[in-house]
């Protein structure tokens, strides 16, 4: 399979028994963490739906600023909607953005169409600026949600604290909403229900809970990276006890925290609130695994796939892990084996002294910041080129 953007991705192994297509003989979907205008326009894109068993694709505002800032594919476009000084540069960025999702809304039709609703969604992130604004941010939810008018995107909200009622709210009134920077298993049943509340009063409105789609996105390699800088500082001074556990545990914090989320998954949807509402036709808020491109390079680059692998979830994964899964992944049932290491991981993590509270609620803020950074840079960017036309 040949690339069209170059740099960017370079699949040239063979369709025939690609690890990313068997992935949906286990009940996951690979979707794409990325989007850039030339990957729709060139036919990339529907390739991979084709060849790679593509589900979805998520965006965020660092994938955009590096998209719309860091590439020539959107000048003309841009040069185009300048011509309107009425608009600022917010204004113009949408612009760009909205028709990107569109585009690949489009092509995951067919898609969203073949499987009945259950996958086949792209989606578009609330400003991260309103991430502690609760009001704020579920006007920006319904503003985006009839902006981009299509069933098959989700609108990304984060799991914040001021997160959670606009994510209930959104999607009583029947938005899909992709709940992202999901860390803490805590936060997670606070969003899982939340999901289950929110389409409860969609039911009582008389909308149609077949129709409401939404996924968590746990954050995965973040966790790794916190906690292994965590481990390394401690080794300096640790006897060889305290070695020992530290380093078994290093590197193995993060899958073992999505497998036991994931154990919260099957149990909080298969209670009775949940049959009532499966009775009439809901949808399950399916784990996303996001963050899945290995930071570590002593680890394998595929590792966040190959171990977080099961039924009823998604993995959005970068481009270059996209393609290395393509080469040399393992496709096999891996979220529920290991299960008994998984909570010794999480036991030894809390016997060394090491506060999963902490690390979770630090990676949100830090989380938060690493959107909005780039989010401003892409406006102060959009500005420049305002200012000189």
């Amino acid at each position: 399979m040949s690339s069209a953007i170059v740099g960017e991705f370079s699949s040239d192994s063979p369709v025939v028994g690609n690890p990313l297509q068997q992935l949906s003989r286990y009940g996951q979907s690979p979707w794409l963490d990325y989007i850039r205008r030339d990957l729709m326009a060139s036919g990339e894109m529907q390739k991979m739906v084709k060849e790679d068993g593509l589900g979805g694709m998520t965006s965020n505002p660092a994938i955009f600023e590096k998209a719309i800032v860091g590439s020539t594919v959107y000048n003309a476009d841009m040069a185009e909607i300048q011509k309107d000084k009425s608009l600022d540069a917010m204004a113009i960025y949408e612009r760009l953005a909205i028709k990107d999702i569109q585009d690949a809304a489009d092509i995951l039709r067919q898609v969203y169409d073949r499987t009945e609703r259950r996958d086949g969604y792209v989606s578009l992130e609330v400003s991260p600026f309103l991430a502690k604004d609760t009001d704020g941010t579920i006007k920006d939810a319904r503003r985006l949600w009839k902006a981009v008018n299509r069933p098959n995107v989700m609108i990304k909200i984060p799991a914040t604290e001021e997160g959670l009622p606009a994510i209930q709210q959104a999607l009583s009134e029947g938005i899909n909403v992709n709940i992202t920077l999901l860390f803490a298993q805590e936060r997670y049943e606070q969003v899982a229900h939340a999901y289950i509340a929110g389409v409860q009063k969609w039911a009582a409105s008389g909308g149609d809970v077949g129709r409401v789609a939404s996924v968590a996105s746990f954050f995965v390699s973040r966790i790794d990276s916190m906690i292994d800088g965590i481990i390394k500082a401690r080794l300096a001074t640790a006897n060889d006890a305290e070695r020992k556990q530290l380093e078994s545990i290093k590197g193995k914090v993060a899958i073992a925290n999505a497998k036991l989320a994931y154990q919260l998954y099957k149990k909080i949807f298969s209670g009775t609130a949940w049959d009532q509402l499966a009775k009439q036709g809901a949808q399950t808020q399916r784990l996303l695994w996001a963050s899945t491109g290995t930071k570590d390079p002593s680890y394998s680059d595929v590792m966040y796939i190959d171990g977080l692998i099961g039924a009823d979830t998604v993995n959005t994964i970068p481009p270059a892990t996209f393609d290395a899964f393509r080469d040399h992944g393992k496709p096999q049932a891996s979220l529920e084996s290991g299960l008994d290491d998984a909570h010794r991981v999480m036991e030894t993590l809390a016997a060394v002294g090491i506060s999963m509270k902490k690390v979770t609620d630090d990676l949100v803020t830090q989380a938060v910041q690493l959107f909005a950074e780039p989010f401003e840079k892409l406006l102060k960017s959009v500005e420049a080129k305002m200012d000189a036309r």
